[in-house]
């Protein structure tokens, strides 16, 4: 079973499989109501299952809830908007 939360004191979005935190994208709060998103991690024993693909959707999602605007300097996601029309508005 999977679970994605926001941990605000670690600054990232975790995604749980069986409640261990198997992959983690880190955020880093700026100024004028703008999110950077610089790295995303998935544990190799769980790659190839889109771990990634999720905890980039709940973290766009999430960053569009707040009102900001995001700066994707982590590749994936940057690939993943460029692919994803639908966040492209969030772009800062």
């Amino acid at each position: 079973m999977t679970d994605i939360r926001k941990n605000e004191e670690a600054h990232r979005y975790e995604l749980l499989v069986d409640g261990e935190v198997a992959g983690f994208s880190e955020y880093r709060q700026g100024v004028d109501n703008v999110v950077e998103l610089p790295h995303t991690v998935v544990d190799p024993a769980h790659g190839g299952k889109g771990y990634a693909g999720e905890l980039t959707q709940f973290a766009l999602d999430d960053i569009r809830d707040l009102g900001a605007k995001v700066v994707p300097s982590c590749s994936y996601v940057a690939r993943y908007i460029e692919k994803h029309d639908e966040y492209r508005d969030l772009l800062a």
